[in-house]
């Protein structure tokens, strides 16, 4: 079984925010996998998914994101699952907005999510590096990830997280770099080459 984790905060106040395209891009694999009803499980939300041939086991953290690990460790417990098998899905900072990478390992680069995740699991698990852009200035950023996306990124955001589940067999069995050219390629198609913040100015 492979363990999927959308990163983000619980409850209506947050649902719209930056810091919570690890809980959108997890619900639409959920929506486009046919995946089993939401369950209060492992301090969060839990489902279950066939995603190709892979059993994937879906988790939302309820638990506000710095103590993010506790979920993930706990799921990882239940079902032995291997810290290789688990892909995190969270906003990135350091990516252009529309932008995906894929990282294994590696620093955390100040997200309170992944430095729980590491604390409590360990670091080399899969990262699934949603692109939010950063608001260029550093005292900025607690407020940037912790308001809603603007109506104007909207589309992009959606066309993100359906990309992301449309290659999800990819992730699932273990090719990350073909996952990621897929998404790539499906934000390209669709006119999200470069795409901006807010009132940032095109170079």
């Amino acid at each position: 079984m492979r363990l999927f984790v959308g990163l983000g905060n619980p409850g209506a106040r947050y649902a719209g925010n930056r810091h919570n395209i690890g809980f959108m891009a997890i619900d639409e694999i959920a929506r486009i996998h046919g995946a089993a009803p939401w369950r209060r499980r492992f301090q969060g939300e839990a489902s279950e998914a066939l995603v190709g041939r892979e059993r994937v086991l879906l988790v939302k953290p309820q638990t506000y994101m710095n103590e993010s690990g506790r979920a993930v460790s706990e799921a990882m417990r239940f079902y032995k699952i291997p810290l290789d098998d688990v892909c995190v899905f969270h906003d990135e900072l350091d990516l252009a907005p529309a932008k995906l990478r894929m990282k294994k390992g590696g620093g955390n680069a100040g997200h309170n999510g992944l430095r729980s995740i590491t604390a409590q699991c360990g670091n080399d698990y899969r990262r699934v590096r949603l692109g939010i852009g950063h608001p260029g200035d550093k005292a900025l950023v607690h407020g940037y990830v912790l308001n809603d996306f603007a109506r104007s990124e909207q589309p992009w955001v959606e066309d993100l997280c359906r990309a992301v589940a449309d290659a999800a067999e990819l992730l699932a069995k273990g090719d990350d770099a073909s996952f990621q050219n897929k998404v790539h390629l499906a934000m390209e198609g669709r006119g999200w080459g470069e795409v901006k913040r807010p009132g940032e100015k095109r170079g």
